[in-house]
């Protein structure tokens, strides 16, 4: 048997697409895909050497649930140094990347019942994280992407218990000013709400400044868990290292119940990490950005000549989260239907809104060369000129 729990649990159409496309690959097909959020640059030099070191010097054994003293005093000074945030080690948990932390952190913040608020569009595991501690979603309209003060108090109910933010979001690009994050956090202190900061593309801003919805006050800071990790920023998708600073109580329950599920995250991606962040090297970030800007910008100019296509232009991460509802035609109804009639006749990989939380778009991310680019922009005008003649 399989528990209710299990079987209440949806699959990751992010993965199931990025899978399928993979397959195909392998079959030979020539498929472009802009399913995963994943860099397609490689980790830096210094931190490969880093993790080479550890090996060779056999730091190869457990280490504390929590994460090394090292690395746990590193993210203290990246957060105060990078985010004007005064945390000590004990308010930080490592763990096997940022979706564990956030998993976990859930599961010890969200009683039976108690209600999540999550802005939609959205990354999907929120919501299943959510169903997996018997919260319940609470589904929240953006304008521009973004919720506002006014939407999110007409939300609140002596219920909620926690709202997710992510700033810049998956899959959207959107980024919150300091003064919308003012006006939230205001809310959120008011009414005594968690806040869930997923921070994980902070680094990947084209012109706007990242901003920390803890850094605004101690009184939303005690209420605010920080999650944050290594595998946008350094191109570590592969290591599976994260971290999250907040409330002592908060983080000392998830070590608690790391204790039990993974214990220590992996010894040797652990003094990676701590190179990551001590050894900084900021051209190869700059490097980076500068290039998803022009992936970014060609991406965005080719979707809005395409007709029967709407897209606005992302501030950050790297996806666009392009409106085709208008080219729902000829069998098509969903973007599950677009994006699977995609993939079979032109073998462009693309996940589809409703994953997200939106059926009318679809997510594209440009964390691949300009030449796939290319050839999958070409692709997918020619689908939608079939659509529209």
């Amino acid at each position: 048997m399989i528990s209710k729990r299990a079987q209440n649990i949806s699959p990751s159409q992010t993965l199931t697409i990025t899978a399928k496309a993979k397959l195909m690959k392998k079959e030979g097909k020539d498929v472009v895909s802009f399913g995963a959020g994943e860099p397609d640059f490689d980790t830096p030099d210094y931190i490969k050497e880093a993790a080479y070191e550890a090996l060779k010097s056999g730091f190869t054994k457990y280490t504390p649930t929590s994460g090394i003293p090292e690395l746990k005093q590193a993210v203290c000074d990246k957060l105060k140094k990078e985010n004007g945030l005064d945390y000590i080690p004990s308010q930080i948990m490592i763990s096997t990347g940022a979706k564990q932390c956030l998993y976990e952190i859930i599961q010890v913040t969200v009683n039976p019942g108690d209600e999540v608020i999550i802005p939609v569009p959205s990354w999907g595991s929120y919501e299943e994280m959510v169903k997996v501690a018997e919260g319940k979603v609470v589904f929240l309209p953006t304008e521009g992407f973004k919720i506002t003060a006014s939407s999110l108090e007409k939300a609140i109910t002596p219920k909620t218990r926690l709202i997710i933010l992510s700033s810049p979001s998956n899959p959207t690009g959107a980024m919150y000013g300091e003064e919308e994050l003012k006006e939230i956090a205001a809310l959120c202190v008011r009414h005594s709400i968690f806040v869930m900061s997923d921070e994980v593309y902070e680094k990947l801003t084209y012109g706007k400044k990242h901003v920390s919805i803890a850094s605004l006050g101690e009184d939303i800071k005690k209420l605010t868990i920080v999650v944050n990790g290594f595998s946008k920023t350094f191109a570590m998708t592969g290591w599976r290292i994260g971290y999250c600073a907040g409330p002592e109580d908060i983080i000392k329950a998830a070590i608690n119940l790391q204790d039990h599920m993974t214990s220590n995250t992996n010894s040797i991606a652990q003094k990676a990490a701590v190179a990551a962040l001590t050894k900084t090297d900021p051209a190869f970030i700059n490097k980076m950005v500068e290039e998803y800007r022009k992936r970014r910008d060609y991406m965005v100019k080719t979707l809005q000549e395409i007709r029967g296509v709407s897209v606005h232009t992302p501030d950050g991460a790297f996806y666009v989260f392009a409106d085709v509802s208008r080219l729902y035609k000829d069998g098509i109804h969903t973007s599950v239907d677009f994006c699977k009639k995609l993939l079979d006749e032109k073998l462009v990989a693309i996940i589809p809104g409703s994953a997200f939380g939106d059926d009318r778009y679809i997510r594209l991310s440009y964390a691949t060369s300009m030449e796939q680019i290319i050839k999958g922009l070409k692709r997918l005008g020619e689908f939608a000129s079939s659509l529209t003649h």
